[in-house]
């Protein structure tokens, strides 16, 4: 590897440190009384007390339009349509987040499981949890909640 290479690393190393310095910067915190004002029930209930909806009942687990899924709480871009999949699990499936600095990753013991829970970085709504067992382009399953994500179209060119 030549010392070109490695400052090339570093500095997008760098750049991706300070983005997700900057999402931290921006971090929003309400009270429960004001998430419930802006959320329905059932989106409190998943986003706000770690809840799950049922198996194959969210309105995104079998729907393919084009764009953005986003944050509920924050509207946080989290996946994008063309990493969406069909795993077969009932909830919506990605391969991959939009940034890695969108989401965090935390060990979930709860349910006598463990699992690895994915919250939004920025508002701390409760999202899923991703597993090992996706497809070959990263081999990650973001196993998300309905209920705590925003669908925003994108217009496809003709």
């Amino acid at each position: 590897m030549t010392t070109t290479n490695v400052l090339n690393i570093y500095k997008m190393l760098k750049a991706q440190e300070q983005k997700k310095s900057e999402n931290m910067k921006e971090k929003i915190t309400k009270t429960d009384a004001e998430w419930k004002e802006i959320l329905t029930p059932e989106q409190y209930r998943v986003t706000r007390q770690k809840g799950t909806e049922a198996p194959f009942s969210g309105i995104y687990d079998d729907f393919w339009e084009t764009g953005i899924y986003k944050c509920i709480g924050c509207g946080t871009e989290l996946f994008r349509s063309d990493t969406k999949y069909d795993a077969g699990c009932g909830w919506p499936s990605f391969y991959d987040a939009i940034d890695n600095g969108n989401i965090v990753i935390t060990k979930d013991y709860s349910h006598g499981m463990v699992r690895d829970e994915v919250t939004c970085a920025k508002c701390g709504a409760h999202l899923g949890h991703v597993f090992d067992d996706g497809p070959a382009q990263t081999g990650k399953r973001y196993c998300m909640n309905s209920a705590a994500l925003n669908f925003e179209k994108k217009e496809t060119k003709k």
